[in-house]
């Protein structure tokens, strides 16, 4: 990039906002994925809407691509700059500015840490739901692009119905406004194409946010079990009574010994697997809702069934569960996480087939995940400067994916598709469906500069071809 440009750069974020050191840069290389890696031409923190259309236009000036980024806590490679280019990160876009609790909605900016925003409103007695397991250092943005969830999208849902609007730039640099503090169905729902479309159609620069109410009461259980099928079918029969949780969690054997260590939370050493079962609501229903937990885990051999009596400890429990990715760093170099779903009624089978994978291919699987909705986070340990290893990783990690599809589940439960998963989408889309979404995506990016190289398959691969549709290799180590 020429000197020119970079005064102009300079001039519009000032200078200290600019990043232009390859050292600098280097560390917005990845998001949580360590196997997707992107050099990017300069790294840009904008203070205002305004600056970030003004390089947004500058861009399309010079024909440059550009990519939005959050906290970087994504998981599919979403925000890693492919082609290189810019990135524009949103953290100095941090601001709350509105809390309505007439309407029961919030203005904020993209920056907002998902956790600061429900800790901010907890006075009021008001929350925002999704709670990804990032919660403590993801931002509003990086939700609202991947449409994220969180053990609490069981009954809450996920980020799309807690958006009520938002004010994005568009690939072109034109500010828009899309819906407002009421919920809308006039024309078309462009609002809701842009939750969940992973930095591709714009960057958004504001959002209008639904308040929940706290709950009046709350219960949370850890139930432990011999083998991860008999939780499996726990879940299943939890899902089929018509009993919603607010959260229904998973952990297999080794991620309760691994985050035991790591957090002294209370989980059990020597289980096959543990459920963590939060249900809220008023008092009546939780009392009536607890016994039939009760009756189902009894039916199906639980060992111990351990109830929070205390807030402290409730928040222990939970702590464990949201500290399970940081857990892996102790045991291993790196890991890899998929998030496939499946019907919760297939837990038992996709279980046992993971764990026939990880025999197959010789690597470690430790499983911490959304079991209540089916959303599998199976997460694959290994040592990327192991050349080898990472290619069965990668076999594994495809192989997981496509019985999700088989057993009528999808590749992507709330990660997004990104670089990671572009070349499974025709797993789950014809060819016509692919291109009549290459047709939106290229009506709002015309010219491929915001967020190119991501959700669409490639066609091909680059460096060490994969038997197979999964990752090229070669391009990214």
């Amino acid at each position: 990039m020429n000197k020119d440009l970079q005064e102009i750069l300079k001039g519009i974020v000032g200078g200290k906002n600019a990043l232009l050191a390859p050292e600098e840069i280097l560390v917005y290389e990845s998001d949580g994925v360590s196997l997707i890696k992107g050099k990017a031409d300069a790294v840009l923190l904008p203070g205002s809407p305004e600056e970030v259309m003004q390089i947004v236009k500058l861009a399309n000036q010079h024909q440059i691509p550009f990519v939005a980024r959050g906290a970087g806590t994504g998981l599919s490679g979403g925000c890693s700059a492919q082609q290189g280019g810019w990135i524009i990160s949103t953290a100095r876009l941090d601001k709350i500015l509105e809390i309505d609790t007439v309407n029961r909605t919030a203005r904020v900016q993209p920056g907002v840490v998902n956790a600061a925003l429900s800790e901010t409103l907890y006075p009021y007695g008001y929350q925002f739901a999704p709670d990804p397991s990032s919660q403590s250092a993801c931002t509003l943005g990086g939700n609202f692009a991947e449409n994220s969830g969180g053990p609490h999208c069981l009954k809450y849902g996920m980020t799309s119905p807690h958006i009520l609007g938002a004010k994005i730039i568009m690939p072109n640099g034109e500010l828009v406004s899309l819906g407002g503090k009421v919920p809308g169905n006039t024309g078309y729902d462009l609002l809701g194409l842009m939750v969940g479309s992973e930095g591709t159609l714009g960057i958004a620069v504001e959002f209008t946010v639904k308040l929940t109410p706290l709950p009046e009461a709350v219960e949370t259980f850890l139930a432990v079990f011999p083998t991860i099928e008999k939780a499996s079918q726990t879940v299943s029969e939890i899902i089929a009574s018509g009993i919603t949780p607010a959260a229904l969690e998973m952990l297999d054997k080794l991620t309760l010994e691994v985050v035991e260590k790591f957090v002294h939370a209370g989980y059990p050493q020597n289980a096959g697997a543990a459920l963590l079962i939060e249900l809220d609501g008023v008092q009546l229903q939780i009392v009536e809702e607890s016994e039939w937990v009760k009756k189902i885990c009894q039916r199906n051999g639980v060992l111990s069934l351990e109830k929070a009596e205390e807030e402290e400890h409730r928040k222990k429990l939970w702590l464990g569960r949201k500290s399970a990715f940081g857990a892996f760093g102790r045991v291993t170099h790196d890991f890899f996480v998929m998030d496939g779903v499946v019907p919760p009624s297939k837990l038992p089978v996709i279980m046992k087939k993971i764990e026939e994978i990880s025999v197959k291919y010789q690597v470690q699987i430790a499983n911490v995940f959304h079991a209540g909705d089916g959303n599998l986070h199976p997460n694959i340990l290994f040592d990327i400067r192991d050349k080898e290893m990472v290619k069965r990783v990668l076999s594994a990690g495809e192989e997981i994916l496509e019985e999700c599809v088989s057993l009528g589940g999808a590749v992507s439960g709330e990660h997004g598709i990104g670089v990671e998963k572009q070349n499974l989408m025709p797993l789950m889309f014809t060819e016509v469906d692919l291109n009549t979404m290459q047709k939106v995506h290229d009506f709002f990016n015309p010219q491929n500069l915001c967020n190119p190289g991501k959700i669409f398959p490639t066609g091909k691969t680059c460096g060490e071809a994969l038997p197979g549709r999964y990752l090229s290799v070669a391009s990214w180590i």
